[in-house]
Order: structure tokens, then C-alpha cells, then sequence
């Protein structure tokens, strides 16, 4: 917390405006992310991806009165705001947090390294929340900006701060340590993340030690070679040249180590790892089975050994470790609901961040929350008012309450008449008390500590439809939104395609994320899939590619916007206007410049502008055409000779119409391939979703979709007997079969049977025996001696591309995106 009127000398800003004092104490970076906007302070960020200057006037209307700004801003319409301005708007928010931060000399432990940080950090957070009242980084805010607003929520409570940190170039590091302070370090992995930035290794792992400057203590693997040179050259240059020594700790699997571990037995549901510590050995046991959770809870172990926990109190912790969930999941629940699942732990800062994710969602007008106790938190009245009034300002309809600590403070949220709200002591209370019908139409968040065991909970609301699920990455999605946007200039318009079910990602899901990160336009082939959108309140432009002349009527209904392609169309559309007495009537026209699929030609201009001139409710939007070879370069010739057609019908266009529109011609490819081809707007399709048809940028995109399904039974199949429909497959060898959940009625091509095509399992490639069939096939796994029932299989995703399974089935990628039925569950998820 901070005065408003002393802000001005931390900052050392220049004090633009002032209006009445009051205590900051929320900051903000986001216009619509705002709560508690009478006490938030907005810091005008200014990145690549957007300009938070341009959503000042925003946010001031919802009631925000202090700004830290970097450009010059119209203060007349910021009456009675505190306007601080300065050089760089991130640095004076990292100078906030080091002010704040000094004022609790609390024990911090920071983590960095190559992987890992975040599970660490969450690991550390289990085993010592019995003991401490922790503030820690929220899921993985270990950047510049994260720094930052992690360290904003220390206060007097805490006694235990865990934060980590992560860099991409030289220089970063410094200014996170000022902000964490330190006294303890881990140290976690080193490798390949980042590299880009630095010279090599070394200059990568000198830059991050610089984080444990002031540490009195540091932990790390003894393994990594590099690592450890570095690490005893830094060691000794501190302890030689600094008041205050660092003790160093090591773990390792090879040598002489303070943990040196000597044995793992994995078991069929936990992992025993043995070790030497102190000339004794000791061991524990893991619910994990995977190395690198087994990995990440080895600092932890050294770590509290040194802190003098007994090591039978330590097993003892380690068995309540639960695995960290990493994402926020959106799948669909029971009786048309949404679910967000985050049922991993609750605290004040992750709930935030989840109620932003919950408000983003528009298919239902009403939220439901689901909150379990939050423990430790050392301020528990207090508390409880705070999340109250936070559902309030996020308007939640409905609230439930588990646990006794949230059940005594209930009259906290019953304040709020608006809310509904019902309490139960446990868990297993609500199970057997609740009415799953109850739950109708609503978008439902869960949100609780681990021992609540609120997997329960979404297990009993969730959908259960199929085996076979297809993950989309929203984080994925927006990094490809914005790998494109770096090749676009500022003011052309972006219009993502969500036709065909979004490329097999869900439309209306893709569509309302592109929508709250300010995409221009959207595109659907048909007049139903606008309507969707529509009803869950999609409002950004939406134009209709192949609209059915009989659906026009409907398209005005509901605000489309008409692709007209043809004399026949557009007669339609005049026809509907005298219909309904329509005043104006938007369309977008489609012009053939050589694809010879659907467009006006160049003859039919004249009379095309005979025609619209007739009719003055029609308003033209849009002119656009479509290149049918540009990721080719060997197309390239055709590409031009189609933008100057193009060009020559807009010029005739505009003329005759004696208006401008909006020029839109290039396709994903077109964007990197044609800058000069842009006009004043680009459709990008395929791209989006993680696939570059053109290979210039395919390194720069992000996996989006992941199709995975499991093994619902083995079979050992001896040689010369045949596998599945017709005994297409007739084995050479002695064979394990793994029958998997998935085929062609889920989107699997037939193409891809009797030996063509493979799946991923655990990392080896099996491939598909005999034919495939409507609801599963098979696969050979006899190369892949430790599968077993129900393990997951890869169909496509970031280790197996939709593009190699294409090559398989001799088609393109867009055919294996938007096969996958929807009966295949979808499940969306943010990291």
C-alpha cells in the first residue's frame, strides 16, 4: 500500500495531475481485468503486442483515478486523476515493488533455472504450508512484469516468501533480484530455454546466478557440469568480495553430494528414491512416477533436511504431494454448462487470476463459483471480506462455500444480496447434499486447496462423453496471433477465420478469445455457425462466406454479414431488403481474380456498380479476393498478376460507388509471403491454429491442438493371425496389440490403416495395424515393452504434427484438423 501523493517521490515521476489522496493498494495493467477501482493504480505498459496509453479513457470510466504514464495524455478528461509521468512505465512499477518489498524482511527463497521453476516453487508450497504463511509467485509470473506483481502482495501475514524467476537476455536478472531480495536460492535445471539471448551456456547461467547475489544459502544439481563450474567460480567471487558469504548445497546422482542419490524403484503408483545425507541413508516415497516431478522434489528435500525437518517428516509430507496443475481447464460440464477446473489450491492471488478467466467466458450470462477454505492465509476475517467483494465486482450470481473457515465468515458474502450463496463444512458434505440438476446453463469455476479434494466436485459436474479428448492451447492460439501481428503493419485489420468449427478447435471458444484480445473481424462459411456465436454473445463483425440465399432474412436478424459472390446473390439480398423495409444492409464482395471458384469477374464490374447504385440501402464493407498459390514461390508471377486484377477492380469499384471500402486479399501464407499485399485487412486461418502452409515461419508457431486419446486393452496376438476388418493386418511376428479409442468416426483417415500411419506412446511412435475402424484401431506395440491399459496416446500435437500425420494420409493438415468430430470432447486451457 502507498499514499497517492508520496507515490510521486518513489517514483521520482513528474506529477501531471492530482485529485484527492487516497491508499493504493491494487495495481493494474489491464482495462479488462479492473477491481476495486477506487484503490487501483493503472501502469500504462507499452509492449509489442499492445499500448496501454490507448486504454486510459477506459479505464478511468470504470473508476480508476492514479495512472503511471509514459506519453503524453489529455488530462481534461481525466478530472480528479493522479497522472504520474515517467520514462518506462515497467521500470517504475519494478522501483514500486522494491519500495514495497524492503518494507517486509521476511525469508524469500528464489528459484531459477532452465525448467522447473514453477513446480518447485508449487512443491515447496505443499510441503511447508503447514508451517508458514507463504506468499508466492501465482502460477508462473516469473517475468519482468510477473516479478513485480508477485512482490506487490507481500504483507505483514506472511512470514515466507517463494518467487521465481525467469530471463530471456542479458540485464534481466538485476532488476528481478532488487525486487525478490532472496536469502535462499535454487537453482533447477540448465538448458536449451532462452538460448537465443546469450553467447552460449555459461554466459546464460552466469547471468541467472546474479539472482542469488545477496543469498546466504544455494541449491543446486551437482550434475550439470557448467552449472557447477559456474556456480563455485560465482560462489568464490562472492565470498571474496561480499560482507555476507553463501553456503552452497548440492544434490546429484553421479558424485559425492550433500543429497547424493543412490536408487530410484519406481512401483506401480509412487517412486522410492533412496539417498545419502550426512553418511545416512535415507528414503522416500513419491506419488509421482514421472523423472521430472521426481527431479523437482529433490531440492526440496535437501532444502528442508538443512532447515532441520526430521526426514520421517518429510516422507510423511511427500506422500500428500499432489501433481501441480499447470493450466486453467474449460470443458464442458453437465445440463449445458461450462466448467473451469482449478482444483489444485486456493489463495487470493490465483483466485484472481481464474475469475478473470471465468469473466472471459460469454456462452452463459451467469457464473457460478465454487471456493474451498484458504489456508494459512493469517488474516482470515479480513480475507473473506476481500473475496467477497471481489465476486461482487466480477458479478457472480452464485456462491458455494466448502469449509469451515469460509462457513464461519459467511455472512461476509451474504452482505451481497445479489449473490446466492450456500456453505458446507467438507467436501463430502456438499457431494452428498447437492442437486447436480440445480447447476443449468452456467459458467461454473473450482477453486480449491488440495486437501478439500474438489477433483471430486469436477468429476461429478463434468460431461462425460468420450475417451478421446482434443486439447486446445489458448496461450498457443494468442502467441501465433501475435507472431503474425509482427508481420502486419499497425493499421491493417486482422479477420480470423473460425469457419469449419474453427479448424476443429470449437467455434465459439476460439471466437470469444480472439474477441477479448480486440480482433477486428471474424469469417464463418455458413449463416447457422453466425448465429451460434451470436446467441453466445459474440459481437465483433462477422462475415458469412457461403451464405445460403434462403438465410438472408436471418443474417439481418441477427447482424451478419453477407459474402455476396454472384448476380444471383445479390438480387436475393435487395429482395430481402424491400422485404423488410431494411434501411441499410452491410455486405462484402467477392471478387474472382484467377482462383475460378466463386467471385465476379472483371466484365460483371460495370454492371455490379449499376446495380449496388440502385439500391442505397446496400453499404459495400468489404472487397476481397482469394490467392490460390501464395505460400508457392513458384506461384509467385500468378500471386501479382492477381493483385493487379484485384487492384484494377477495387480502383473501378470505388469510382463507380463513390465510396472506399475495406481491400483484403492474403491468406496466412500471403501475410509472410506478400507484405506488400496487404491492403487494409488480412484473413488468417490456418496459421492461427499453429500450421504454416508456406515453412517460412512454421519455428515461430505454437502447437494449438493436441488429439489424444488412450489404450483400452492389450492383446498378445501370435504370428500369421490377422488384426481387425477383412484381415488386412496379418502379423509377421509374435505381437502386443493396443486397441486405442479413436477412429474414423472420431476424424482418424482409413488412409492411415495397415501400417501408414502411427500414434505416440510415451515418446515411440506405434503403428496402426490392419483397417481402421469406425470407433478404435489398433496398434502395434510390441517395440514399447512398458505400455499398458489406459495409457495416453498421441494421435497429433506438438511431438506429432497434424502435418506428418497428413503426409500419411496424402492430404493437407486442414483435412486432419477439421475431421476430428464433435463428438470428440473438446477441453480449452490457458497455462
Amino acid at each position: 500500500m502507498i499514499n497517492t501523493l508520496f507515490l510521486q517521490e518513489v517514483l521520482t515521476s513528474q506529477l501531471l495531475a492530482r485529485g484527492e489522496e487516497f491508499i493504493i493498494d491494487t495495481i493494474l495493467t489491464d482495462s479488462r481485468k479492473i477491481v476495486f477501482p477506487q484503490t487501483a493504480l493503472f501502469v500504462c505498459l507499452v509492449t509489442n503486442k499492445r499500448n496501454a496509453h490507448q486504454f486510459i479513457q477506459e479505464a478511468y470510466a470504470k473508476g480508476v483515478r492514479s495512472f503511471i504514464v509514459s506519453e503524453a495524455v489529455d488530462i481534461e478528461k481525466l478530472h480528479g486523476a493522479w497522472i504520474y509521468q515517467v520514462s518506462d512505465t515497467l521500470m517504475a512499477l519494478q522501483q514500486l515493488a522494491i519500495y514495497h518489498s524492503k518494507h517486509f524482511d521476511i525469508p524469500t527463497i528464489g528459484i531459477t533455472g532452465s525448467n522447473g521453476k514453477t513446480i518447485v516453487k508449487e512443491l515447496l508450497n505443499q510441503l511447508l504450508e503447514p508451517d508458514y504463511r507463504i506468499v508466492r509467485s501465482p502460477k508462473s509470473y516469473n517475468s519482468q512484469l510477473g516479478v513485480a506483481l508477485s512482490v506487490w502482495q507481500k504483507n505483514a501475514d506472511h512470514n515466507l516468501a517463494l518467487f521465481e524467476a525467469g530471463i530471456s537476455m542479458p540485464g534481466e536478472m538485476e532488476r528481478l533480484e532488487k525486487m525478490i531480495r532472496p536469502t535462499t536460492g535454487i537453482f533447477t535445471t540448465i538448458g536449451e530455454a532462452h538460448n537465443d539471448g546469450f553467447l552460449n551456456n555459461k554466459h546464460k547461467i552466469t547471468e541467472k546466478l546474479k539472482l542469488f547475489t545477496n543469498c546466504k544459502r544455494l541449491f543446486y544439481n551437482k550434475d550439470f557440469h557448467e552449472l557447477h563450474e559456474c556456480i563455485l567460480q560465482f560462489s568464490h567471487h562472492i565470498n571474496t568480495n561480499n560482507e555476507n558469504r553463501i553456503q552452497l548445497y548440492t544434490w546429484s546422482y553421479k558424485y559425492e553430494s550433500d543429497l547424493q542419490i543412490t536408487r530410484i524403484d519406481k512401483q506401480k503408483t509412487h517412486a522410492n528414491v533412496y539417498a545419502i545425507y550426512q553418511q545416512k541413508e535415507i528414503q522416500i516415497s513419491l506419488p509421482f512416477l514421472d523423472n521430472a516431478y521426481i527431479e523437482d522434489v529433490i531440492p526440496c528435500w535437501l532444502l528442508m533436511l538443512t532447515e532441520g525437518y526430521a526426514n520421517e517428516v518429510f516422507a510423511q509430507r511427500c506422500m500428500q504431494l499432489s501433481a501441480i496443475a499447470m493450466r486453467l481447464e474449460l470443458k464442458k460440464g453437465i445440463n449445458y454448462c461450462t466448467l473451469i477446473n482449478d482444483s489444485y489450491s486456493a489463495d487470493i492471488s490465483s483466485l484472481t487470476i481464474a475469475l478473470d478467466f471465468l469473466t472471459q467466458q460469454k456462452q452463459h450470462s451467469d457464473y457460478c463459483v465454487i471456493l474451498s477454505d484458504i489456508l494459512q492465509s493469517g488474516r482470515e476475517n479480513e480475507l473473506y471480506e476481500e473475496i467477497a467483494s471481489l465476486l461482487e465486482q466480477k458479478k457472480i450470481r452464485r456462491f458455494i462455500g466448502i469449509g469451515e473457515a469460509i462457513t464461519k465468515n459467511k455472512s461476509a458474502f451474504r452482505k451481497y444480496r445479489k449473490i446466492q450463496t450456500t456453505f458446507f463444512p467438507s467436501t463430502d458434505v456438499f457431494l452428498k447434499n447437492i442437486d447436480t440438476s440445480s447447476f443449468n446453463n452456467e459458467t461454473i469455476l473450482i477453486k480449491g486447496a488440495r486437501k478439500f479434494e474438489f477433483e471430486k466436485i469436477a468429476a461429478r459436474l463434468e460431461e462425460r462423453i468420450h475417451q478421446t479428448v482434443l486439447e486446445i492451447n489458448l496461450n498457443a492460439l494468442l502467441e501465433n496471433l501475435y507472431t503474425y501481428k509482427k508481420h502486419i503493419q499497425g493499421k491493417t485489420k486482422i479477420m480470423a477465420m473460425v469457419k469449419a468449427f474453427s479448424y476443429g478447435s470449437g467455434s465459439f471458444e476460439i471466437a470469444n478469445k480472439l474477441q477479448y484480445e480486440g480482433i477486428n473481424y471474424l469469417a464463418v462459411a455458413y449463416t447457422d455457425e453466425g448465429i451460434e456465436l451470436r446467441k453466445k454473445n459474440i459481437s465483433l463483425p462477422i462475415m458469412v462466406m457461403n451464405p445460403d440465399i434462403n438465410s438472408f432474412s436471418y443474417m439481418s436478424e441477427w447482424n451478419l454479414e453477407p459474402e455476396i459472390y454472384n448476380f444471383k446473390t445479390l438480387e436475393r439480398i435487395i429482395a430481402v431488403i424491400k422485404e423488410n423495409n431494411l434501411s441499410t444492409c452491410a455486405i462484402h464482395l467477392k471478387l474472382d481474380t484467377g482462383m475460378h471458384r466463386l467471385g465476379f469477374d472483371a466484365s460483371d464490374i460495370a454492371q455490379l456498380i449499376q446495380v449496388l447504385n440502385q439500391e442505397k440501402a446496400i453499404k459495400v464493407l468489404s472487397v476481397f479476393s482469394h490467392l490460390s498459390g501464395s505460400e508457392e514461390k513458384e506461384l509467385d508471377l500468378f500471386t501479382i498478376h492477381q493483385a493487379n486484377e484485384f487492384t484494377t477492380m477495387c480502383t473501378a469499384l470505388e469510382k463507380g460507388l463513390g465510396y472506399s471500402f475495406i481491400k483484403h486479399i492474403c491468406n496466412s501464407s500471403g501475410i509472410v509471403r506478400h507484405p506488400d499485399l496487404h491492403f487494409d485487412m488480412v484473413r488468417l486461418g490456418l496459421g492461427l491454429y499453429g500450421i504454416d502452409s508456406s515453412g517460412e515461419i512454421q519455428h515461430q508457431l505454437k502447437n494449438v491442438s493436441t488429439l489424444k486419446s488412450i489404450i483400452a486393452q492389450i492383446k498378445h496376438v501370435p504370428q500369421q493371425e490377422t488384426v481387425g476388418y477383412n484381415r488386412k493386418g496379418v502379423l509377421d511376428r509374435d505381437t502386443r496389440i493396443g486397441t486405442v479409442c479413436i477412429g474414423y468416426a472420431d476424424g482418424i483417415s482409413r488412409q492411415l490403416g495397415n501400417g501408414r500411419g502411427k500414434m505416440l506412446i510415451h515418446g515411440q511412435l506405434a503403428p496402426i495395424v490392419g483397417n481402421v475402424c469406425m470407433d478404435m484401431c489398433m496398434l502395434d506395440i510390441t517395440d514399447i515393452p512398458d505400455c499398458k491399459e489406459g495409457d495416453e496416446v498421441i494421435i497429433f500435437g506438438k511431438e506429432l504434427s497434424a502435418e506428418q500425420l497428413a503426409k500419411w494420409a496424402h492430404t493437407i493438415p486442414y483435412e486432419i484438423l477439421t475431421n476430428v468430430s464433435q463428438r470428440v470432447k473438446r477441453i480449452y486451457y490457458e497455462e
